[in-house]
């Protein structure tokens, strides 16, 4: 049809019957009584994230607010309404922009706003975080990620077969996992989405073994959380009698799942190789040697010797740890450039040129850190530098991963996240000096450590920068 300036206007229909004694009552109740039943909309024909990001900043910037919206599967088309301010000239009290593709990233951040103004649903989202945990975790448990193969749309029955469950719950499950984005539903089935495939078993940088993790033994400790707040005890250590790392040591199960699921954080990692530090150890005429303390299956090590073949590694852990980065190393071909080292904190080597402390001092309290940094210390020459990867917390209480790895650490583990200050702290009392940190994705940090003395330029004035980093 044409509109009174003679453009050609689009006119959509939708009819909607709502019979007495309907649960849809309500809601059509609510679309007259907000006149959202008739209202403008705009079609992105050629949409980009940097113009439909504008778009919905110049919506907000005549007062207009984020009103929902969503991701149609079947039209293949993301949707995002927006309420018109009560002053407004306009005669609809609503705006709707219809975007052709799936632009759920934008959409995100534009329902969150709009969460925000509704605190009882932002309230109930919140408190049903746990269905989320365990569907995604049943989802990998089940291995249909794995059954999802070749981005061909599966159908459920056909799915139910192949990991043993019934069609109509699993139909259930998906259905929810497709509004949390791992799946996408068509007339032809169930397909994985890039999010669900980091749940497949042969993924690169699979995320299953974390979701086992989180779904399973740190999922039911943290269901005595309050415990822990009350009365300061470990929340895993009173539901299992004893600490997480010999709970796992004494079942091979459980041990080689915790190792997997540390590697399943690994895209912290990807900066770490080309940290100055590294770079300048594998450029040394000499050659220079890499000591990975606590390095878990050799994840991070492994990266480094990767990146640089002429640096060596030494990989000190735990005796059934060791046996699992051996083999690691072996199918790598890294096995003749590291040597293997067990034992604990106190057997730190001397001689190295890089030592490394990746995800370890937040397992303990202050004192335990203390000690181990100063068997770090003891065992470093003059001029090594050691690479602390932590998650740190923000100074100024902005949104960061630490703090919620904060509250699991506190609940699971014993230890605690902590600030680049009180970190500092912990380097100066164990003779040591933080020189500078630099970020890494997954809100985490690398913090350069030096002896102290060395001449090492202060923290405040020195950051190591790494490539691709802020």
């Amino acid at each position: 049809m044409a509109g009174a300036d003679g453009a050609h206007r689009t006119v959509e229909v939708f009819a909607l019957t709502v019979p007495p004694g309907s649960g849809l009552e309500a809601i059509a109740a609510a679309e007259r009584e907000r006149q959202h039943e008739a209202h403008v909309a705009f079609d992105v024909v050629a949409p980009d994230p940097l113009v439909l990001r504008g778009l919905c900043a110049s919506f907000a910037r005549y007062g207009a607010v984020p009103d929902g919206g969503g991701y149609n599967p079947h039209e293949n088309g993301t949707v995002f309404y927006f309420g018109t301010p009560t002053e407004a000239k306009a005669e609809y009290r609503r705006v709707e922009l219809y975007v052709p593709g799936d632009h759920r990233d934008i959409l995100a951040a534009h329902l969150d706003e709009h969460r925000a103004r509704q605190p009882a649903e932002t309230l109930l989202r919140q408190l049903t975080g746990a269905w989320t945990t365990q569907a995604l975790a049943t989802f990998a448990r089940l291995r249909v990620p794995d059954a999802l193969t070749g981005g061909r749309a599966t159908r459920v029955e056909e799915l139910a077969r192949e990991v043993g469950a019934r069609p109509a719950n699993l139909a259930t499950l998906l259905r929810y996992l497709v509004m949390l984005g791992a799946v996408t539903e068509s007339r032809d089935g169930f397909r994985l989405t890039e999010l669900g495939t980091l749940l497949r078993t042969d993924a690169p940088g699979s995320m299953r073994a974390l979701a086992l993790m989180y779904g399973g033994p740190f999922y039911r400790s943290f269901g005595e959380l309050g415990h822990t707040v009350r009365t300061g005890e470990v929340a895993f250590e009173h539901l299992h009698g004893e600490n997480h790392f010999d709970h796992f040591a004494r079942d091979p199960h459980l041990a080689e799942l915790f190792d997997q699921s540390m590697a399943a954080g690994s895209a912290m990692f990807d900066p770490v190789p080309a940290h100055p530090v590294l770079t300048a150890a594998a450029e040394s005429a000499a050659g220079a040697t890499v000591v990975d303390v606590a390095g878990g299956n050799g994840e991070l090590l492994g990266r480094v010797l990767a990146a640089h073949p002429r640096l060596n590694g030494v990989l000190l852990e735990r005796p059934h740890v060791v046996a699992a980065a051996r083999r690691r190393f072996e199918e790598a071909g890294f096995d003749t450039r590291c040597a293997f080292l067990t034992g604990d904190f106190a057997d730190v080597p001397t001689g190295g040129d890089v030592y490394v402390l990746s995800r370890v001092l937040h397992d303990w309290d202050d004192e335990r850190c203390r000690e181990i940094l100063r068997h770090c210390a003891r065992a470093m020459p003059e001029r090594a530098d050691l690479l602390v990867v932590e998650r740190v917390l923000p100074d100024d209480g902005s949104v960061s991963l630490a703090t919620a790895w904060d509250l699991h650490m506190m609940c699971n583990v014993g230890g605690r996240e902590r600030r680049a200050d009180h970190y500092a702290r912990l380097f100066a009392d164990a003779g040591l000096t933080l020189v500078g940190r630099s970020p890494l994705p997954l809100d985490g940090h690398v913090l350069h450590v030096r002896k102290a003395g060395t001449g090492a330029a202060p923290a405040a004035t020195q950051s190591s920068g790494l490539p691709g980093c802020p």
